[in-house]
């Protein structure tokens, strides 16, 4: 696997980009650039990316597209049409969002009809109609598993990646995204296992962060950096090296660079503890 993240320092250009991530130690990265590049600029990060040995993991689509506004819900899925155009012109291993959600104040909120049949076969209409559209060759479009709505589980995006039935639709992976109770929580370790043994192959890219759990009512399961909460990292470092050499783990949301650098810190430890190669 490869371990990634985002980089703050300002690149001028694919050289200025390539040479920090070098210095962060990064063999993955998010696309540096968004859909309105042209071929020239894509191609030359593209061809950066290759030359340095760095896997460019996943392009960003962060929307609603199943917003209950019509127009909003029109102009996101041509929004994720266009991100995963970007991410087969420039080679990303995956196009990744989240399903979306009916709740119109919130995009990625919790709604009573978030887990209904109705919305599960609008999730399939609207990933069919992203990837029908732009035909990938290279790259593959992914959802990112939620607390608030499908996929919420392993089994439910096994429903998913049958239901939606194109090659071109893969797995992302944040596991974080799966512990949505107190006993879930304690079993980081085997919803993990669960998810690679069942959908490994599919698996494009993954997230790292971490989770806690605190005493206040009735849960509060606040996200926080790396090494810091509960997620059974030996065993996700583990599972992982078993997969695809090249599959990104990505560190996200975090505040600083200070802080991306302990994050990084901690998961490398934990990868030279279990023998896996970053």
């Amino acid at each position: 696997m490869r371990l990634g993240g985002p980089t703050f320092e300002k690149h001028t250009g694919p050289d200025t980009w390539v040479a920090e991530l070098k210095r962060l130690g990064y063999r993955a990265a998010y696309c540096p650039v968004d859909p309105s590049a042209d071929d020239a600029t894509v191609r030359a990060y593209a061809r950066a990316a290759a030359d340095a040995d760095i896997v460019i993991a996943e392009v960003g689509a962060w929307s609603n597209t199943i917003s209950p506004d019509d127009a909003e819900r029109r102009a996101n899925i041509r929004k994720n049409q266009d991100a995963l155009a970007l991410a087969d012109r420039i080679g990303a291993r995956c196009c990744v969002n989240i399903a979306g959600s009916r709740n119109a104040a919130s995009w990625a909120g919790p709604h009573p009809d978030n887990f209904g049949p109705e919305t599960f076969d609008l999730i399939v209409e609207t990933v069919r109609q992203i990837i029908d559209a732009v035909r990938p060759t290279r790259t593959y479009y992914t959802l990112e598993c939620m607390e608030f709505m499908p996929p919420y589980t392993t089994d439910n995006y096994v429903d998913l990646v049958r239901a939606i039935d194109r090659d071109r639709f893969a797995a992302h992976f944040d596991p974080v995204n799966l512990i949505w109770s107190p006993m879930r929580f304690y079993q980081t370790g085997e919803i993990i296992r669960e998810f690679v043994a069942k959908l490994g192959p599919h698996i494009r890219s993954c997230h790292a962060k971490d989770i806690a759990l605190t005493d206040r009512a009735t849960v509060d399961m606040p996200e926080i950096r790396p090494g810091l909460g509960g997620l059974d990292y030996r065993t996700y470092l583990a599972q992982l090296a078993t997969l695809d050499a090249d599959v990104p783990l990505m560190l996200e949301h975090l505040s600083s660079a200070d802080e991306y650098t302990l994050a990084a810190g901690h998961v490398r430890g934990v990868a030279q503890q279990v023998g896996v190669d970053l």
